[in-house]
């Protein structure tokens, strides 16, 4: 264990560190909050990834915390996004600064968030489990087991608030009673990392048939992340698997198996679609593959689970700092269970299109990817869904049309642009050019142009208030930005 435990009036406790629970540690820690990661994996970060595609929004809310240029160094850009087989659509056109699929592999995103997380002074305790959980009306208790090193043993850890990232199978999700309805939709699913003999033509290189599909991505180290399912191969996931299964699976699903040799790892997964009931109960919650696990199609499962952490993080940094009240974090669940239901439909959506073998399939399949193909509405929908772009939250009835909207990486006076101001983990309030005010925990800035509307960022890149331009000189002061947000004060 990296350091000392935490008291319990104003910390919080996070069980995993994925990508979800880094994301949300290092945003707590560095607002200010105490924080233990509890990881039950020993120390280091494992190069089994299994997710290797970042999309717009999630390389918009990691460059809000200075990482995504790193990131993007690791990686390489793909401008096209291939659905059905068939469907390729040209994402250039995204209002994005990022308007691109970034193909990484999982794990060089975990060492951005760790290496943060850790100068930001977040505790971590590896090689530790949780055996049980007690919530109390001002705080929460862990019975944590230590397995080695000098903190080796039983003991309890207590926080304010627990958080758990720790995957399909939560121990913290069990604890609190939360069922994980769902059913699995792809059994026997493959995945292996080898070395080819031919390199692929395409960067990812993908495809579906009726019985098999096969995906192939680079590491970056000479090795390829090859993941396959066949309908024929139904079997437990602790069948035995060797690379005759896989390089078939690769023939039957692409057409030509690369060559691929010299296997250093290779597993069976079954792919899940399932959804808790709810985020948070009490004084816990839940984010990531804890609250939601579905097929990889898309490549939207880290997406999804970084942006609950962005959604979650600085939410639960006002609570605990006493800035909002605790019903501020019922907004959470209110906006991301929603978006989590949405991603379960549409990656399987996206699975049983390319898996479809009937005929009746086959022509809806054929029916929609025409659609797509021809009607830009529904095409940009589609992509919006998929990369989060599109993603909006509720807003109150009557609130202006950019309330609850993803705010772009829009350029300000000075030089600037809005998401290296959020990289502060406040509110930005951003007002037309010649208009001045102060607001206690919020950044103000002024837009590049001459736009008359003011416009209240929250940390996460939300809108969360606006109006256009009002008074004698059309301005918009920041004396009237409303004090109160769903319990958060600006006061």
């Amino acid at each position: 264990m990296n350091g000392t435990a935490n008291g319990s009036t104003n910390s919080v406790i996070i069980v995993g560190s994925g990508p979800t629970g880094l994301l949300l540690a290092g945003d707590l820690a560095t607002a200010g909050v105490p924080v233990t990661l509890v990881e039950k994996r020993p120390r280091g970060i494992s190069s089994l990834s299994r997710a290797f595609v970042v999309h717009a929004r999630t390389l918009e809310q990691l460059d809000a915390r200075g990482l995504a240029d790193g990131i993007e160094e690791a990686g390489q850009q793909l401008d096209r996004l291939r659905l059905f087989g068939r469907l390729s659509i040209d994402l250039t056109g995204l209002p994005s600064r990022f308007n691109h699929l970034l193909v990484v592999p999982q794990y060089e995103v975990e060492k951005a968030l760790e290496r943060r997380a850790a100068e930001a002074g977040v505790t971590f305790a590896y090689d530790t489990e949780v055996t049980g959980l007690v919530q109390g009306s001002d705080g929460v208790t862990l019975q944590l087991r230590t397995k080695e090193g000098e903190s080796a043993g039983d003991r309890e850890l207590s926080a304010a608030y627990v958080v758990g990232t720790d995957g399909m199978r939560s121990t913290v999700r069990e604890a609190v009673g939360l069922p994980f309805p769902g059913r699995s939709a792809i059994r026997s699913v493959v995945l292996a990392d080898v070395r080819l003999a031919e390199k692929p033509e395409n960067l990812l290189t993908v495809n579906a048939v009726g019985d098999a599909f096969a995906f192939i991505a680079p590491f970056g180290d000479g090795y390829y992340r090859v993941i396959g399912w066949n309908r024929a191969r139904n079997v437990p996931d602790t069948e035995p698997l060797d690379l005759d299964e896989i390089k078939e699976i690769a023939r039957l699903a692409l057409g030509h198996d690369y060559g691929m040799h010299d296997a250093r790892w290779m597993s069976r997964f079954h792919s899940d679609e399932r959804q808790a009931p709810h985020y948070r109960v009490g004084r816990v919650l839940l984010a990531g593959d804890a609250a939601h696990v579905h097929t990889p199609a898309g490549g939207q499962g880290m997406n999804t689970g970084l942006q609950d952490a962005a959604n979650l993080s600085w939410k639960l940094a006002a609570v605990v700092s006493g800035r909002a009240s605790a019903d501020l974090l019922d907004t959470y669940e209110a906006e991301r269970h929603p978006v989590g239901r949405a991603v379960l439909r549409s990656s399987g959506g996206i699975v049983r299109m390319a898996m479809a073998k009937r005929p009746w399939t086959l022509a809806a399949r054929a029916g929609l990817t025409g659609f797509l193909d021809r009607v830009r509405p529904a095409r940009t929908r589609a992509v919006g869904q998929i990369t989060g772009i599109g993603v909006r939250y509720p807003a109150p009835r009557g609130a202006h049309p950019l309330v609850g909207r993803r705010v772009p990486d829009v350029a300000l006076q000075g030089g600037t642009r809005l998401y290296e101001v959020l990289r502060a983990g406040e509110f930005v309030l951003i007002l037309p050019q010649g208009e001045q005010g102060e607001r206690d925990g919020v950044r103000v800035a002024h837009w590049a142009g001459d736009r008359r509307t003011a416009l209240l960022v929250r940390p996460d890149g939300y809108a969360a208030w606006a109006a256009d331009g009002t008074g004698a000189n059309g301005g918009v002061k920041s004396t009237d930005v409303p004090e109160e947000f769903a319990g958060y004060s600006l006061r």
